[in-house]
């Protein structure tokens, strides 16, 4: 049996490195209004932690098609629960953290058995950042895939280093070590900050001890590869992800079997370099995450267009998302080769819903299958 874990804030959990973390409202509601997902990757009969049962059972109920037969549990019941078969269990959140670890013991001190030690989650956040990607994994990815390939991240420790390496990429993206999709990130289209920008960057570079500095590039497809790590340290590859983003924050992701993925896939990125990375990132990553990590991971990506104008450039590594992603969550709502493809996306109203749609219905898909 697995105690499944929505948490969401995550990665802000990471940046603030506390054990006992209060998330942004967004992140809080993000959770509440969401915590049913995992019982789309569950197994029959695994529990899932939410805040309110019945909502739950509620939101599953219309996507009911595609989730599975699990128990529904709120941080009260794991007071009470009763470790009858400890061997077998397991805890599977979103992401491990120091924030997560702290609410589970403090909902029954039981379960310290299935946590982490401290030492692990210090490894996994270190892991977690985006300076660890630029330095241990993109540089491999670049050597491998030669000049089919594109990308470079600087990890800057001071404003000089920062406003340098600004001037030499003349457009930029500007990104904390930590943070969540979406946030923590700044496009800039000129070569030196403004005071606003300068301002902020200073501040991230005194909380997180750095700043990461990217180029901006001509993006024109979105994509990525997920992954699972297991316990013995082999990662097994499972599946493309095409989704769709806006302003760094996600908006989708396309529902379509493998095959016809990697056909959409084929319009932007050359299919046998895609397989090679994908190689290449499990043997690289296997040696870091053995005895350290265990989940799923995953790696995104994307298709850069040439300066000439010929074709399209792969960049192997914008973000390595030490966790589960909506990748994983759009993997187990993988339609059939009988079924029509369709699109899962994630809004906001009164609430975060989780759609659904019919592709034909839907103009995400717009924006996901053109540049």
């Amino acid at each position: 049996m697995k105690l499944h874990i929505f948490n969401p804030e995550h990665d802000i959990a990471l940046a603030a490195n506390q054990e006992r973390f209060t998330a942004p409202h967004a992140g809080r509601r993000l959770r509440t209004d969401l915590g049913f997902i995992p019982a789309f990757w569950a197994s029959e009969g695994d529990m899932v932690l939410v805040d309110d049962v019945e909502a739950a059972i509620e939101a599953r109920r219309h996507l009911s098609k595609f989730g599975k037969d699990v128990v529904f549990v709120t941080y009260a019941d794991l007071k009470a629960f009763a470790f009858e078969n400890v061997e077998s269990f397991q805890v599977d959140p979103w992401g491990w953290d120091r924030t997560i670890k702290e609410q589970l013991l403090r909902a029954n001190s039981d379960f310290q058995p299935f946590m982490p030690s401290d030492d692990t989650l210090a490894a996994i956040r270190e892991m977690s950042s985006r300076r660890f990607a630029a330095e241990h994994l993109l540089p491999l990815l670049r050597e491998a895939g030669e000049e089919k390939t594109v990308g470079e991240a600087h990890y800057c420790t001071t404003m000089e280093k920062v406003k340098l390496t600004m001037a030499q990429n003349g457009k930029s993206v500007l990104k904390s070590p930590w943070s969540s999709s979406g946030r923590g990130v700044r496009y800039v289209e000129t070569a030196a900050p403004d005071a606003h920008l300068e301002g902020w960057a200073a501040n991230v570079v005194k909380r997180q001890g750095g700043i990461m500095v990217e180029p901006l590039y001509n993006k024109v497809y979105d994509f990525g590869l997920e992954f699972f790590c297991n316990a013995d340290g082999t990662i097994d590859f499972k599946g493309i992800s095409l989704f769709a983003t806006r302003g760094g924050a996600y908006l989708g992701n396309i529902l379509a079997t493998e095959a016809d993925k990697r056909e959409m896939l084929s319009r932007y990125a050359d299919l046998a370099l895609v397989d090679s990375v994908s190689e290449h990132i499990c043997n690289i990553l296997s040696a870091h995450f053995k005895g350290v990590y265990e989940g799923a991971f995953g790696v995104d990506m994307m298709a850069v267009a040439r300066e000439d104008g010929d074709g399209f450039m792969l960049h192997p590594c914008v973000e390595l998302n030490l966790r589960r992603t909506m990748g994983h969550l759009a993997l187990a709502l993988t339609p059939t080769i009988a079924e029509p493809q369709r699109i899962m996306s994630i809004s906001y109203a009164d609430k975060y819903r989780m759609r659904i749609h019919d592709t034909a219905k839907n103009l995400l898909n717009t924006s996901m299958v053109t540049p």
